[in-house]
């Protein structure tokens, strides 16, 4: 996608995908929406995927959290697609005593809920965020996510928060084990050099980046690692 529209040949792509049986994931770091929900939005946008191949760093942050203490409690502060994750494993959602703070992404982000927040890290709570991303785009422009309020959280309590999300290799293992893959057998594909292509590096895959985002051809050789291979689009990668 760019925006809220679909990138040429990308409905194309996928559907190369289902028909060679290929197994794949769509990651995303915003955890603001269920599988379901993002199924919908993107249909509504042209492209048709089925929610049993989407995985958003929501759900890895629950598996995480069940991994270390199944069946604990979290203050959450995010919307549904991190709230419903979170209860699909065990978790109850509670602001007395939390064994952790969980910080997802909303476009409500209330002072109210951040200094409760504070207040619960401070008093012991493991302070937990879905995803590093300062900013995310909107169709009238950037706007703050998930890692900037973190650190406001991690300024006022002197805590650093823990990120799940990409670039974290957890989250690519918890997407492998999502899709019964290895990562000899798995390729990255994505726009941005700072989360999608170091998080496939680190994680021992072949990497693909694609020209239609982020990350611009100029911009590659600012970095220390570089993709396995570069193109526009995934219009022109061949399965």
């Amino acid at each position: 996608m760019r925006g809220n529209q679909p990138i040429a040949g990308a409905q194309q792509f996928i559907e190369r995908l289902i028909e060679s049986r290929t197994k794949f994931a769509i990651l995303t770091n915003n955890p603001m929406y269920t599988p379901r929900d993002l199924q919908h939005r993107l249909a509504m946008a042209g492209l048709n995927v089925a929610e049993n191949h989407l995985f958003t760093s929501a759900m890895a942050t629950a598996q995480f959290l069940h991994s270390q203490m199944p069946n604990g409690s979290a203050f959450v502060i995010g919307e549904s697609g991190l709230t419903s994750a979170m209860h699909d494993v065990g978790y109850v959602l509670s602001e007395s005593q939390p064994d952790y703070v969980v910080l997802g992404e909303t476009t409500n982000y209330s002072f109210e809920r951040i200094t409760r927040a504070v207040r619960l890290i401070t008093q012991g709570a493991r302070f937990i965020a879905t995803n590093p991303d300062a900013t995310g785009p909107t169709d009238k422009g950037i706007q703050p996510a998930c890692g900037a309020m973190a650190a406001l959280i991690e300024s006022a309590t002197g805590i650093k928060a823990y990120f799940v999300g990409k670039p974290n290799p957890l989250m690519m293992r918890s997407a492998l084990r999502f899709l019964g893959s290895h990562s000899e057998e798995t390729v990255m594909v994505g726009d941005r050099m700072d989360t999608d292509v170091i998080a496939g590096v680190e994680s021992g895959l072949e990497t693909i980046l694609v020209l239609s985002g982020v990350t611009k051809e100029e911009q590659i050789g600012l970095y220390p690692y570089r993709p396995t291979h570069t193109v526009s689009s995934v219009a022109e990668i061949e399965i």
